[in-house]
């Protein structure tokens, strides 16, 4: 059974999303789950849990902002969209990404955004490239748009 939750720190899945994201096999997990950790999050921003059999299987966030510059006033992001590797090719990402773009609508978001270095994927998902932009990281990465 596949069940979503997105989540506040009083959820009862947050400290395994934390453990997930400390052991993932991605880097960016670590620091996902430190921010966790500290509750670094405004009232109306997410964590997305997607659990597999009562066990969390992945995770994304949604955030008023991701990697990008100040200068930019794009909002909000899903971000830190990771499944671990014993769950993926059930389009998990997929389902997660969509719970959270209809949380987006119920908030009145006209659009959602994400950054990725990957190609092909979110446009699969209906999102579409407005270009490429140097993150605060100093590296490029695509921004795509989906409207909610």
């Amino acid at each position: 059974m596949i069940e979503i939750h997105l989540m506040t720190k009083e959820h009862k899945y947050w400290k395994e999303t934390i453990s997930l994201a400390e052991r993932c096999s991605w880097k960016a997990g670590a620091f996902l789950a430190k921010k966790m950790q500290e509750n670094a999050w405004k009232e109306w921003e997410r964590v997305c849990a997607v659990c597999v059999n009562g066990k969390v299987a992945g995770f994304a966030t949604f955030t008023e902002k991701d990697e990008l510059p100040g200068q930019y006033d794009f909002t909000p992001f899903i971000g830190f969209v990771f499944v671990d590797g014993l769950y993926r090719g059930r389009r998990l990402s997929e389902i997660m990404i969509q719970s959270i773009i209809s949380y987006a609508k119920e908030l009145g978001y006209e659009k959602v955004y994400i950054m990725s270095g990957e190609i092909g994927l979110y446009e699969k998902y209906g999102f579409v490239k407005l270009g490429d932009y140097e993150t605060i990281y100093g590296y490029m990465e695509q921004l795509f748009f989906f409207r909610t």
